[in-house]
């Protein structure tokens, strides 16, 4: 096992370190149940944003400290703060926001979420847009705008959607009933739930699994799925033959046959 490198984050509110080429990302207010501030938004912004082009890390894992994932948006500060002065300045900035959920969809890297707790509002939508989700017995989603007499953000509705088809979508955002981590799992959001104790090292294990692959063949085997989303089958062929020749030409496919003619396990390098 390697030693963790922690990296910067400009803020206590969200830790970041690294381990087996794994960037584990922590929302770090337990006591807020870990709810989102603008400088929790910006540092995870950067911090996708930075790893995304760091080739010691292979995938993401986002999770939260203490007894929740995330809360989602802090609403007592919402509260605090009353309706933004102007509607082009709000929506401009949650445009802006919205980049975080897009950039975990469209990176190269997988991302896992460890969810346990609540994952709910803009929280539930970050969690729905990693590619994976892990859940402690005692997670669960919570789309929560029903009840705040608000629509979505951050994706979700687009995500669940995808994961759970339209109809069921509906009814979990119409009436922001909880989707416990048994429901979560036969619908299949949670891809696996564990027991309490065992979140952390579960998620981690799936999470260094993927992270030692071969770097190029995940980042297009991840577009590949992705464009199977909204392309038409022909088009989805087209791709997948360009990337498949491509992937013979790379060093890892050689080291790829290499360790399994040997009998030991490859050491990919991304080229």
């Amino acid at each position: 096992m390697t030693d963790a490198i922690r990296r910067e984050t400009g803020t206590e509110e969200v830790l970041c370190e690294v381990r087996e080429r794994v960037a584990i990302i922590t929302l770090n207010r337990p006591a807020a149940k870990n709810a989102l501030t603008m400088d929790m938004k910006e540092a995870l912004y950067v911090l996708i944003r930075d790893l995304e082009d760091d080739p010691e890390v292979g995938a993401f894992l986002l999770t939260g400290a203490g007894d929740a994932f995330s809360a989602g948006g802090d609403t007592k500060r919402m509260k605090k703060e009353g309706k933004p002065p102007v509607m082009e300045d709000r929506q401009r900035q949650l445009r802006w926001e919205h980049e975080l959920p897009r950039m975990l969809h469209q990176s190269s890297k997988p991302s896992v979420a460890a969810v346990h707790g609540a994952a709910a509002g803009a929280a539930c939508s970050i969690a729905l847009a990693c590619d994976l989700r892990v859940a402690s017995e005692r997670g669960f989603l919570l789309t929560s705008f029903a009840k705040l007499g608000l629509s979505g953000d951050y994706g979700g509705t687009w995500f669940l959607t995808q994961l759970v088809g339209p109809a069921k979508a509906r009814e979990i955002y119409f009436t922001a009933e909880r989707v416990d981590a048994q429901t979560g799992l036969a619908l299949g959001v949670f891809n696996r739930v564990v027991p309490v104790e065992e979140l952390q090292a579960e998620a981690f294990a799936l999470a260094a699994q993927i992270a030692s692959g071969p770097p190029i063949a995940l980042r297009w085997m991840k577009a590949n799925l992705n464009r199977a989303q909204t392309e038409d089958l022909d088009t989805c062929l087209r791709y997948e033959a360009d990337r498949m020749v491509r992937g013979a030409l790379t060093d890892d496919y050689v080291e790829a046959v290499a360790a399994f003619s040997e009998k030991r396990k490859p050491d990919f390098k991304g080229r």
